[in-house]
């Protein structure tokens, strides 16, 4: 999963957080466990509590007004930055087609966003061979809800 360095506690921190990231060298060694896969970053911005004690209505939906609302200010002020972003359907990027059958292996970091999350939402980075995308995913219902921060190269967007 994401690996993150101290977790940013504000709205501009987290955006500060994404736009070091934007700019910040790919990983080069695979396999490396301190750091994100070659080709990509990928950082928790924000994480709800779990919800091993406490699976109510009210429990999952704070937390998720909570995430939707830290989204939506992180996304507002990375549009005003970037320009519009377009969101990515992630069902393709899960490793089965339409069928049921399998489908070849994703790019990172579509394929670990695929597991926690339906759609990101993505910018292009002005000048450069990156995009920016914001997600809120959650592997497991009784897990943390989070919102996500990846980077990736270009050449791994799908077309439209």
């Amino acid at each position: 999963m994401p690996i993150a360095p101290l977790p940013p506690c504000s709205t501009a921190e987290r955006v500060s957080l994404v736009e070091r990231l934007s700019v910040l060298p790919f990983p080069v060694r695979e396999g490396n466990a301190e750091q994100n896969d070659p080709g990509h970053h990928l950082a928790v911005l924000l994480e709800s509590r779990d919800f091993w004690d406490d699976r109510s209505e009210e429990a999952v939906d704070t937390a998720q007004r909570e995430m939707d609302a830290e989204l939506a200010a992180i996304s507002d002020s990375l549009t005003r930055r970037w320009g519009t972003s377009r969101t990515v359907d992630l069902w393709p990027f899960t490793g089965w087609d339409a069928c049921g059958e399998a489908a070849p292996p994703a790019p990172q970091p579509f394929l670990s966003l695929a597991m926690v999350a339906g759609d990101v939402r993505v910018w292009r980075v002005p000048e450069s061979d990156r995009w920016v995308g914001l997600a809120v995913g959650q592997a497991d219902p009784e897990w943390p809800l989070q919102l996500l921060a990846a980077v990736g190269k270009v050449s791994v967007l799908p077309s439209r």
